[in-house]
Parts: structure tokens; sequence; C-alpha cells
């Protein structure tokens, strides 16, 4: 067992961390080889490689084995640091913690915000006067009219479902599981997901578990792409793979944010009533409104003011607890 679990850490490591640093590493030799005068010139980049591969120091089996090892670590080492850097692009997708971040960051997301809000009731309000103009129109022009008012409401959708509240459509997608939650059982997602984390069956389970890791791996694609954008000031081809890689980031990133949150809301509605009935709750169908919030009064812990005063500690005063 441990022999397996050490080749799957193994792999996941060489897959995760060294593979994406060491061509991170050849395209900085090549960006730094090359250079603006010479992007693409194979047979220089060629020369300088074999120029090093003929060091003395590289004719040993401990050399190679040292540049090896060198090459690893210091692959592994970019890795990481793209790992870190990518929780923190994902934070600043979903930004579910945007009033409270520092002056300037806090400043531009109530901008977006703003942006946003201001961009869904435009459309909005198009889409409303593509809906009015079907009703007055004739026969003829009818099917025109419908399509007119299908491409105003989706593009109306695209900006948000709801009133955007975070200054991106990623952050305000899984926001809205939340409020659908709230709005028809009267749970706060937060509070609930814990505890119906720990009752789920194993399918839906890795379900969800294999949509978080795909929104991650997401974050860290968009990661790479702010690496990859210093290598540009020695290469400008390197600007173009930073550019692929942002926008494929963000494309997959708004792509997983969206299963993430639609298996959240269908975890909720599926299961919610079975941990009602964990909890005690008569419930013999699907989750009701009333039954969620019998449930959510369960779910949310009184304030240690309000809790009966312990036998042993008169007038409310803690007992001693054992170090």
């Amino acid at each position: 067992m441990l022999a397996e679990l050490g080749k799957k850490l193994a792999e996941k490591w060489l897959t995760l961390l060294v593979l994406p640093g060491a061509l991170y590493l050849a395209v900085g030799v090549a960006a730094d080889r090359l250079g603006h005068a010479h992007p693409f010139d194979a047979a220089r980049l060629a020369d300088r490689v074999g120029a090093w591969a003929k060091a003395p120091a590289l004719g040993t089996f401990g050399g190679q084995a040292v540049l090896l090892a060198a090459v690893g670590i210091a692959a592994a080492g970019v890795g990481v640091v793209a790992q870190a850097l990518g929780s923190l692009v994902e934070r600043l997708h979903l930004a579910a913690d945007w009033p409270g971040w520092p002056a300037g960051a806090r400043t531009w997301a109530h901008l977006a915000t703003r942006r946003r809000q201001a961009r869904l009731r435009r459309r909005r309000e198009l889409a409303g006067r593509a809906r009015a103009r079907v009703h007055i129109a004739d026969p003829t022009s009818r099917p025109s009219a419908l399509a007119t008012a299908a491409e105003a409401r989706a593009a109306a959708h695209r900006v948000g479902a709801e009133e955007p509240v975070r200054p991106t459509w990623s952050g305000d997608r899984v926001h809205l599981a939340a409020l659908r939650v709230r709005r028809d059982y009267g749970l706060d997602l937060a509070v609930l997901w814990p505890h119906l984390w720990l009752t789920l069956p194993d399918p839906p389970r890795a379900e969800v578990t294999a949509a978080r890791q795909a929104l991650a791996r997401a974050a860290t694609l968009t990661a790479w792409a702010v690496l990859y954008l210093p290598l540009a000031l020695w290469w400008w081809p390197a600007l173009l793979v930073a550019a692929v890689l942002a926008l494929t980031g963000h494309h997959r990133f708004r792509a997983a944010a969206d299963a993430y949150a639609t298996l959240l809301e269908a975890v909720v509605r599926l299961h919610a009533a079975d941990l009602a009935r964990r909890f005690g709750l008569d419930c013999t169908g699907p989750l009701t409104a009333t039954d969620g919030a019998r449930l959510a009064e369960l779910l949310v812990p009184r304030p240690l003011s309000s809790a009966p005063a312990s036998p042993s500690s008169p007038g409310g005063t803690a007992p001693t607890l054992p170090a």
C-alpha cells in the first residue's frame, strides 16, 4: 500500500510541479539565449545548448546527476510558486471577501461591481424592449423579433442571473448558488455545507471534489500566465504564451465555476433532506422551506452567553479545563 501511495504521490508531484516547471525553465533559457533579435533562431539555440553539453563537468555521471537534480529542484520550486500564485488568482476570481481587501484592491473591486451592475441594468432594459416588440410585431416579423429577444435575454444572462454583488462573473456564479439555497430553504450554504459534506455518499463527494480541483487547476493555469509575462522582457514571444495561457485559464475558470456552483446547488437539493432526518426532523420527502428553517435553527450554534450554567460553575463561571 505504501509503495502504491508513493507511486501516486510521485506521479502527482511530477505532473503538477516538475513538468510545468521544467517547461518554464526551458522557455526561460530560450528567452535568455535568443532575445528579441533572434526570437525563432533554433540553430542559434541548438549551438548554445550544444556548447553547454560539452562542458567538462557534464562529461561525468556525477555532473549529470547534479545537473538533473538541480533542474528538478528548480522546476519543482517554480511549480510551487505557481500553485501559491494560483491560490491568489482563485481568491481574486471568486472575490468572496472583497470588502476586506486592501484599499486599492477594494476600490477596484467596488468599481468593477458597479460597472457590472450598470451593464446588467442596460442589458435588461434592452431585453425588456425586445420582449415588448415581440407583442406588437406582425406575424411576418414575429420570428425575427423572438430571436432578437432571446439574444438580448442571453446577453443579460452572460452578465449575471441576479444583481451582481462581486466584481467577477465567477464569484457571482458561486454566490448565486448560495442565494438560491437561502431563497428556497432559508439555509446559509456556508453553515450547511460542512455538515452536509460529512454525510454525503461517495459519488457526489467525488463529483464535487473533481469540480473543485478543476477550479484550482484553472486558477493555476492563469498563474502560469503571470509567471511567463516577465520573460517577455527578454523574448517577446513569451508575451504570446502568456496571453494564450491567460485566455485559456479565464475561460476554464468560468466553466469550472459554473460546474462547481451547479453541483453545490444540486447536492443541497438532493441530500439536504437526508441531513434533516439525521437531525431527527420529520422530513419524509424533499426538503421544504419549513424544514429548512427548522434545520437552520439546529445548525447555527448558540452563543456561549446563552448556554445554561454548568452545575460545577455557579453563577455561570466557566469551569477550569484540563490542560
